[in-house]
């Protein structure tokens, strides 16, 4: 459906409710004149790029003065508010691990669609929790796809020109340096989020000290020494067993995700069917050598949260070989052919 202008300025009452804002525009509440609750996103940029939502998207204007986007109002927001615990300035309602679980895996199935069953292979770029919505019942919807590339399937590779890279912090390493991006960009940024579902917080934090400053580093310290119970111990107090083998299982998943190496990662299939206890997860390996190697030589796993990435680029200048040479990249998906391995007689 096309709407006007007028239109659109009518059901906002003038755009006068913001739900929020991104790169790419500001969103309002409104209401279209059967009742339906929508939201109403107004482009900042020109549509000279394909913008595709998984959200219901209701319809369009595309007015000299005004280009917006009509979808589905999700009642509950993004799930940024839910994990940092703010709203407004306001605490915001703490969700049960159950609930949080579900919105993982929910999120996983969302990202397989884009990337295995559309007819066209799709590559978010920008997974992260403020670009994950939910409904009433705290179903996930994966949104905002500015950055989305379309991909033919036999085209392993895509080219990201440019200055959209993804957000600081959640976007993998090969963005910011002069590699090729696939789909496992999309993989890593979603290990993030499974990340700072774990430890309900932002990844990094400078107000947890040094040591615990950048959360994820922090988890794969805690998995090496045999100490992953202190990491689970961050999802709430008084979790069943059953749910906390669901969270060992997630800082699992979640370390295999951010593997350096993105052939290292693996497919959102086997991430959804390791997050339902479907698949066995074999010992992950350390996805964070580049930050210690980069940390040993005086640069900070700060510095690589605040996008620079710089020091991963000097550390691994001389690396760029190795990329396509190590053991971990002739493979796919790793972790299909470990299990393999180990079930074989």
């Amino acid at each position: 459906m096309r709407f006007s202008s007028e239109q659109l300025a009518s059901c906002t009452r003038n755009y006068s409710s913001e739900l929020g804002s991104g790169g790419y525009g500001v969103v309002y509440r409104g209401d279209l004149p059967n009742g339906l609750p929508v939201a109403v996103k107004v482009l900042k940029v020109s549509m000279n790029k394909k913008v595709q939502e998984l959200v219901r998207l209701y319809g369009f204007c595309f007015d000299m003065d005004t280009k917006a986007l009509v979808y589905e109002f999700l009642e509950n927001g993004s799930l940024e508010k839910y994990l940092y615990g703010e709203e407004d300035g306001k605490p915001a309602a703490r969700l049960e691990w159950k609930t949080l679980h579900g919105i993982a895996v929910g999120t996983a199935k969302g990202i397989r669609y884009l990337h295995e069953e559309c007819q066209q292979r799709i590559v978010h770029y920008d997974i992260k929790p403020a670009n994950i919505l939910l409904t009433g019942d705290f179903t996930p919807k994966v949104a905002d796809f500015g950055l989305a590339r379309l991909g033919e399937r036999e085209n392993t590779h895509m080219s990201l020109t440019g200055g959209g890279r993804g957000t600081p912090g959640y976007a993998a390493p090969e963005l910011w340096m002069a590699l090729p991006a696939t789909e496992k960009c999309d993989v890593y940024s979603f290990g993030m989020v499974l990340f700072e579902i774990l430890g309900r917080r932002r990844n990094f934090d400078p107000c947890h000290g040094e040591s615990k400053e950048w959360f994820p580093r922090w988890a794969w310290e805690r998995y090496e020494q045999g100490e992953i119970d202190r990491v689970v111990s961050c999802c709430g107090d008084g979790m069943e067993k059953a749910d906390r083998e669901k969270a060992e299982m997630m800082c699992k998943v979640a370390l295999w995700c951010v593997q350096f190496q993105p052939a290292a990662r693996p497919t959102m299939s086997s991430v959804v069917r390791m997050l339902e206890g479907e698949m066995a997860i074999v010992p992950p390996v350390n996805p964070f050598h580049y930050v210690m190697d980069s940390s040993s030589s005086g640069s900070s796993s700060s510095a690589l949260w605040s996008g620079s990435y710089q020091s991963s680029r000097d550390t691994t200048a001389g690396r760029n070989s190795e990329l396509s040479v190590s053991p971990a990249a002739k493979s796919t998906d790793p972790i299909i052919e470990d299990v393999t391995r180990a079930d074989a007689p």
